[in-house]
């Protein structure tokens, strides 16, 4: 059953290491914190009468839980999988589980302007969208993208 902004938060997935924005690789990654990530988000959530659902994890498993607990409860998911992006076909596999549920991956960085191992990313794959090089700004970008799907389906998009 598809669900609306208006009708669940969209759930925000955040990978290993993303808990030190602000504080690693600042030249790559600036200096907003994911506290500013989740305020953003949720102001932009807000505009469309929804609101979001935050959550970061070192741990490959607890995000593939986060994952199957979204298909059920969330109406679409923005996921910044960090360095799973290029190594997790497990996250692939739990994404695919979320038949009808729009999906946006994010990277803080452009990923393909960075080492060649980072061009690849399996979540790729599966997401119905990617954004890329935007800084936090793509977070904001991403649950936009989730608003104008959700609920309208895939192919009215």
């Amino acid at each position: 059953m598809a669900r609306t902004l208006a009708d669940a938060p969209i759930m925000i997935l955040n990978g290993p290491n993303l808990n030190l924005l602000g504080q690693r690789q600042v030249d790559i990654y600036g200096a907003g914190t994911l506290a500013d990530v989740e305020a953003m988000c949720a102001k932009a959530a807000a505009a469309h009468g929804g609101s979001v659902d935050l959550r970061q994890s070192n741990h490959e498993g607890e995000l593939i839980d986060w994952i199957h607990e979204a298909r059920l409860s969330h109406c679409g998911i923005v996921i910044n999988p960090a360095a799973y992006s290029h190594t997790s076909v497990a996250l692939l596999d739990a994404l695919n589980t979320c038949d009808g549920l729009p999906v946006v991956e994010v990277h803080i960085s452009n990923i393909h302007r960075r080492e060649e191992f980072r061009h690849h990313s399996y979540v790729s794959q599966r997401a119905d969208g990617v954004i890329a090089g935007c800084g936090l700004q793509g977070y904001v970008f991403a649950v936009e993208r989730i608003a104008a799907l959700a609920g309208e389906g895939l192919a009215a998009a």
